[in-house]
């Protein structure tokens, strides 16, 4: 059998906690890790388990569901379940996977379990067929660099200079079309003129990042996205 997904409710009334938790232990996929009455629950148990699929609850008092939402977005699924259908366009907004309006029926519950199942396949799809290097030209030949080998990427106007664990590979490309080459997860750009590998960096201030020894300045105009990306990271 396929790992089971684990899941987490965040609802601060009792009844929507069981009945969520009747139907997670009548769904042979799911796995159950927590019953949380608030956010704050939740945070802690995100920080130490690794989490699928929250049910949310949106409007809980002093954290609400989206606010939790748009914490814990980017490393778990997401299903909102509320009893005011006006919060739908604010949770698509957020690209959760499904929105249960209360009271939930079994059936409808196992159609958005459906949905989160179809997708944790896509991703697998994509991830089976995603590259983990790409060939440049450079001295008159294809060079492989395997992505995880890079270090970081320096633009030289209309060439780049790819700094790799062992070598460093001059190519004719700009560093835009090289960035979308690059797997979005792993690298960022943190400059104008250079992109970096995440799991490469040493240490980061709000001004440079320090990779092999080298501080890369974040320029002002990345500044705000690389911070928050490295934030969740």
């Amino acid at each position: 059998m396929a790992n089971k997904i684990t899941c987490v409710i965040v609802d601060d009334e009792p009844i929507a906690r069981e009945i969520l938790e009747s139907f997670i232990d009548k769904t042979p996929n799911l796995e159950l890790i927590s019953s949380c009455k608030n956010a704050m629950e939740a945070l802690q148990v995100a920080q130490t388990e690794n989490i699928d699929l929250f049910f949310l609850d949106i409007n809980m008092p002093e954290i609400t569901g989206l606010s939790l939402a748009k914490i814990i977005n980017n490393k778990s699924q997401i299903i909102f379940t509320t009893a005011y259908r006006d919060y739908a366009v604010d949770g698509f907004n957020l690209s959760v996977i499904d929105y249960l309006l209360k009271p939930i029926s079994f059936d409808r519950f196992l159609q958005a379990i459906q949905k989160v199942t179809n997708n944790n396949m896509k991703i697998s799809i994509e991830n089976d067929n995603k590259k983990d290097f790409m060939f440049v030209r450079a001295d008159r030949k294809m060079v492989k660099i395997n992505f995880k080998d890079i270090l970081y990427i320096e633009s030289l106007g209309d060439y780049v200079k790819v700094f790799t664990n062992n070598d460093t590979v001059i190519t004719r490309e700009t560093i835009s079309n090289f960035q979308t080459t690059l797997p979005s997860d792993c690298f960022i750009r943190v400059h104008r003129s250079y992109i970096v590998s995440i799991s490469k960096i040493s240490s980061y201030t709000n001004e440079y990042i320090e990779i092999a020894k080298k501080a890369v300045s974040i320029s002002r105009s990345y500044k705000e996205s690389v911070l928050q990306k490295l934030a969740q990271v």
